[in-house]
């Protein structure tokens, strides 16, 4: 468990760590209904729909566009979260080590889609 301090809000939350990649960590709030995600030079707080939406984008970026160059020159990915208020440029490495920690972190949170054909079943 990880205690981080809240200026804004003048209190410490403890936070569990969910997954920890080579990158990034993502976080659970345990006073409050958020996640925090760590990208080593931000942390940026989530909620439920937002970690949903940033699983959606992470798994539709296409990784074999960035070995092609006439499709991706440079190898960088313009990643904007949480209604445009976030923005990173992550390079190949980056967004595969990204991919690890979504598709990691829900099954940790028991949300993954294998996850919830055993909860249907």
């Amino acid at each position: 468990m990880i205690f981080v301090l809240n200026l804004n809000k003048q209190y410490i939350c403890p936070m569990n760590v969910i997954f920890q990649s080579t990158y990034y960590t993502l976080y659970q709030a345990a006073n409050e209904r958020c996640f925090y995600v760590d990208f080593g030079q931000k942390t940026v707080r989530m909620s439920l729909c937002q970690l949903l939406a940033l699983r959606h984008k992470v798994m539709s970026i296409n990784i074999e566009d960035h070995f092609d160059s006439d499709l991706n020159a440079h190898g960088f990915e313009v990643l904007m979260l949480c209604n445009k208020e976030h923005l990173f440029v992550l390079n190949t490495l980056e967004i595969l080590d990204l991919k690890t920690l979504v598709s990691n972190s829900f099954v940790s949170l028991g949300l993954s889609v294998g996850a919830l054909e055993t909860i249907t079943s």
